[in-house]
């Protein structure tokens, strides 16, 4: 999988994509992630890449023509499935939609900054627009440190036991159980006869039990379908 962010912050984004899982994933070969400064397709002298809003009001909007020559550059030597912007009104990132995103290969993702952007460049070239909550971040860097993260660990040979991202919260709509590792007994707290059974179907049960039992009590709204 390949993913070429678009950013006017890259040296915000190295540091996540260095580490644990990520790395792993792209020492591997499994997963390339390239950052690309938005500024190096400006064509103005002092590197350019936003202006004032149309109509007034406080904030920058990021610019056309960067973006454009940009997104542009990139789509000369490859096709991508999609093209996507990171903001706060874009359909709310969710397992499911890792998951069907998983299945595909090469992705531009496109930062926000400042106002936002052009709504020209959302009707020409964005795909699809996801958000990661109701809330405003400073720009999309972060998001899409996440959406990497997110999808990352999905490729297949990324994680050790690849049976481990199949047990994660929200894959089944439900959280996922409480879990336990020594000492057995901590404090006054003990973990549960059942795991030290070796009962696997046993098992199996009690964590699905304690999985919907605790997507009732904390996430209902999952369960009303």
């Amino acid at each position: 999988m390949r993913i070429d962010i678009i950013t006017v912050l890259p040296d915000l984004l190295e540091s996540p994509f260095n580490h644990s899982i990520l790395k792993r994933a792209k020492e591997k070969g499994l997963l390339e992630v390239n950052l690309i400064n938005l500024r190096d397709f400006s064509t103005s002298k002092q590197k350019q890449v936003d202006d004032y809003q149309y109509g007034g009001g406080a904030g920058m909007v990021m610019m056309c023509e960067p973006i454009s020559n940009c997104i542009e550059h990139l789509k000369k030597d490859r096709s991508y499935d999609e093209i996507i912007y990171m903001t706060p009104d874009g359909e709310l990132m969710n397992q499911k939609m890792m998951n069907t995103l998983s299945l595909k290969g090469n992705f531009i993702i496109l930062c926000g900054h400042y106002k936002g952007i052009d709504e020209r460049i959302r009707q020409l070239y964005i795909t699809k627009e996801i958000s990661i909550g109701d809330y405003v971040l400073s720009g999309g860097e972060l998001a899409a440190a996440i959406f990497v993260d997110a999808i990352g660990r999905l490729l297949p040979g990324v994680l050790n036991d690849e049976t481990s991202a199949l047990f994660d919260s929200f894959q089944d709509d439900l959280l996922s159980p409480p879990v336990y590792t020594r000492p057995e007994t901590f404090k006054y707290l003990k973990v549960p006869e059942i795991l030290l059974s070796g009962h696997e179907k046993k098992i199996n049960e009690w964590r699905h039990e304690q999985a919907l039992e605790r997507t009732k009590t904390r996430r209902p709204d999952l369960l009303k379908d």
